[in-house]
């Protein structure tokens, strides 16, 4: 809850540290064994452990120096901080935007939302999914790559140009600090209508789905492990991604009938993008309060938002935030008495 600044009255303001009280009994309940804060003894259960980052040996007892969970994996055990900066691991979703348009490949900036040592990344041309040829009907295999040539460098701008929202995937981390990503199917690329999000990424757990389609809503949801979130109207996945010469030259000449096509295509209705803001409005409350924002919260919260028939502006008032602190309340206490 850091940087929330709400006004409360009295009422609300001891319903929320109701809720929150709460929610830290449940918390530490579950992690009753494992929680620690600096200085405190971690217990040793074997012989020839290894020390690893958050521990430190102190006169033959392994104690903690920072704040946080207690992980244990095999012999390695460590303190997971419960808030912490974002390190980027292979195969992780991101979200950035585009700086430059350099030789082969696309620079990016601002690509987390903390860390601002790991500002700087790069997409290279061969890493990018153009979708001239198909997988075979029915196979969930990712579509073969086809060797670059000076032809789709030059059409590099057609992809992706400067200022354009990117959705990608980590490659690899290199020595400079930068990050090379990686776009090779038709779920990444461009993003476009709908609104971008930045939270703390330690909100953001990685999960096996990062990409969510919200058909009642007509959404797609991207929660980006760098901490930016992205919601936006639902599009199709495309078969290409790369626009030729010939394709632009026809577009051109296609004259007032294909400007007034092109203007119909872009157009959001406005049922969507009340959607959007919703949804937004959404994650803005659950990002404040610091609770994890995953794909069932979410939508728990846009329920209780339609249920009480609020407009999307007053989703931001302080009623809400309370309202949304008890339902999670009630929530992580049903799941608790279930694994019971």
């Amino acid at each position: 809850m850091r940087n929330l600044q709400l006004s409360l009255n009295q009422t609300q303001k001891i319903r929320l540290q109701t809720a929150l009280e709460k929610l830290e009994s449940l918390s530490s309940k579950s992690n009753s064994n494992s929680c620690v804060t600096v200085a405190d003894s971690i217990p040793i259960y074997e012989d020839g452990i290894l020390k690893g980052h958050g521990t430190s040996d102190r006169k033959g007892e392994l104690v903690a120096t920072v704040c946080g969970v207690v992980e244990r994996i095999n012999k390695l055990i460590y303190v997971r901080t419960l808030r912490s900066r974002y390190k980027p691991e292979t195969g992780d979703i991101v979200i950035g935007r585009v700086i430059e348009v350099a030789p082969k490949r696309w620079k990016l900036e601002g690509l987390f939302a903390v860390e601002r040592g790991w500002n700087r990344s790069f997409e290279e041309l061969s890493n990018v999914y153009s979708g001239e040829r198909k997988s075979a009907p029915g196979s969930t295999a990712s579509p073969p790559m086809r060797r670059r040539t000076a032809v789709d460098e030059l059409n590099m701008r057609s992809i992706f140009t400067e200022n354009d929202l990117v959705c990608a995937e980590v490659r690899s981390s290199q020595n400079d600090g930068s990050l090379q990503l990686q776009a090779r199917s038709q779920k990444y690329g461009k993003l476009e209508k709908g609104q971008l999000l930045m939270i703390d990424p330690y909100l953001v757990k990685r999960r096996k789905q990062h990409f969510h389609h919200l058909e009642q809503y007509g959404i797609d949801l991207i929660l980006g492990c760098n901490g930016f979130v992205w919601v936006g109207e639902h599009v199709e996945a495309r078969d290409t991604i790369v626009v030729n010469d010939s394709e632009q030259l026809a577009k051109k000449s296609g004259g007032t009938s294909m400007d007034l096509d092109e203007q119909v295509e872009n157009h959001t209705p406005p049922e969507t993008r009340q959607n959007i803001c919703r949804i937004a409005n959404a994650i803005r409350v659950l990002s404040a309060l610091g609770f994890n924002v995953i794909l069932e919260v979410i939508t728990e919260t846009v329920k209780l938002s339609n249920t009480m028939n609020l407009d999307i502006h007053e989703m931001l008032g302080s009623e809400f935030y309370v309202l949304v602190a008890e339902k999670e309340a009630e929530r992580r206490s049903s799941l608790s008495k279930r694994k019971k």
